[in-house]
């Protein structure tokens, strides 16, 4: 070819340039954080020829990297598989600031295990921190299965490309403690419009968005209220509790998640003694809600002074089981929530199954008191978006803010954008069955 004619690199020629200018035409364009989860995976695997390729952020205090972005692995490593700075190949990566490649990933010195993920079977490993302009704001990794190992240029071309969505991470604006030392300002009740980020960890899949509204219980001083029907009530409420807790007991089975503390709710609520001393009282004149709140009384004062745990959880579960009797039996609108709306609590309890989701809630977020084994078998039953351990939850949140929940990367968006909401909601028509779009 003569030194005076230049070669135009036209496309499809060359495969694998093609898909370099894709993805830096793809990063380029500003989009949806969540956006760039889901396809810079993707397309970075398809340029390296991985089978593996996961986008890690710095969050936290700023030594823990989360996975946030996947192809290869299972959806529910999202949110889930957590690394400290300079723990593992990844971690070493982002602590040295410099690429780390390895065709053995088990021999290597710094390697962390995760056996839920099968990644045994992609041995061949390489990762590259991505910078920002005070270190680094989190990492892309490729693997391979055994035989291959990244070259050099493999090696250079991610950690190209990965500068390349340093912005895209960077705008993410999670809310951590960094920020915070920094000076970012609390967040005050009431609503607001400022866009926010909250990381958590996925529960339960699904993107949706609502308005914030937290979860509430019966008052604890209920209106002295009597009607003439109270008894009648009471009677009623039982009887569809315990029908509705056997239904959840049934749902449980079928879904095989283990939910065997709603037998103990199920005990309660057909507890003879219970019963009659509520009813004798409602009888002598006392309103339902007033009935059932002393005997409530009642049993905590009697796990205070045995001073056992077992009575004081199963107190807990008495007081859980007798709100949601009180609203079943009299509704007060005090507890009432409105429809639709992405629920922020502390915990979640049999009463959010029972009286809480009856105002279809479209998602959950829960705040680092709410992990647990009951609580996932609680959110297995719900069958909503739910994220649980959203840090900073309650200091940013308020009723009534526009959020986008998407459970699918464990992230809670207040006051998104107008693309962020409509990407969310594309995610949402691609999941549902063809039936119900």
């Amino acid at each position: 070819m003569s030194p005076a004619r230049a070669k135009i690199h036209v496309k499809g020629d060359e495969p694998r340039l093609d898909a370099v200018m894709d993805f830096v035409a793809f990063a380029a364009k500003p989009r949806p954080l969540v956006s760039l989860l889901d396809e810079a995976p993707r397309k970075l695997a398809e340029i390296v020829r991985a089978d593996v390729c996961s986008l890690y952020i710095v969050e936290g205090d700023g030594e823990t990297l989360v996975m946030r972005g996947n192809v290869g692995f299972p959806e529910r490593a999202l949110g889930q598989v957590r690394l400290k700075v300079g723990e593992g190949i990844t971690g070493t990566a982002v602590e040295m600031l410099r690429p780390v490649s390895v065709g053995e990933a088990g021999a290597h010195d710094s390697y962390r295990h995760f056996p839920e993920l099968g990644e045994e079977r992609f041995p061949v490993f390489a990762a590259v921190p991505i910078l920002g302009r005070r270190g680094a704001l989190g990492a892309v990794t490729a693997q391979r299965r055994a035989g291959v190992p990244f070259g050099t240029r493999d090696v250079e071309l991610l950690a190209a490309l990965a500068a390349t969505i340093s912005a895209g991470v960077r705008n993410a604006e999670l809310i951590d403690s960094i920020r915070e030392r920094a000076g970012t300002p609390s967040r005050k009740t009431g609503g607001g419009t400022r866009r926010v980020m909250l990381p958590g960890r996925p529960a339960h899949p699904g993107r949706v968005v609502g308005a914030i509204a937290a979860l509430k219980r019966p008052p604890a001083r209920p209106k002295q209220t009597r009607h003439v029907d109270d008894g009648a009530r009471l009677k009623a409420a039982f009887e569809s509790t315990d029908k509705a807790l056997r239904a959840l007991e049934r749902r449980a089975e079928a879904l095989g998640v283990d939910a065997s503390f709603l037998g103990t709710y199920v005990q309660i609520v057909n507890d003879a003694r219970l019963r009659s001393e509520t009813l004798k009282l409602v009888d002598g004149g006392m309103g339902a809600a007033e009935a059932i709140g002393k005997i409530v009384r009642r049993v905590a004062k009697a796990a205070v002074v045995e001073n056992s745990p077992f009575l004081e959880e199963r107190a807990r579960d008495i007081e859980d089981l007798c709100d949601a009797l009180v609203m079943i039996a009299s509704s007060d609108p005090r507890a009432e929530l409105p429809t639709r709306a992405v629920l922020v609590a502390d915990q979640l309890t049999v009463f959010d199954v029972l009286v809480s989701a009856r105002s279809k809630p479209v998602g959950i977020a829960l705040s680092d008191r709410g992990a647990g084994p009951r609580t996932e078998a609680l959110v297995a039953l719900l069958g909503i978006a739910a994220v649980v351990g959203v840090d900073g939850l309650f200091k940013w949140a308020s009723d009534g803010d526009i959020a986008l929940l998407d459970a699918d990367h464990g992230l809670l968006v207040l006051n998104p954008s107008r693309s962020e909401v409509a990407s969310a909601r594309e995610a949402r028509k691609r999941a549902a069955p063809s039936s119900e779009r």
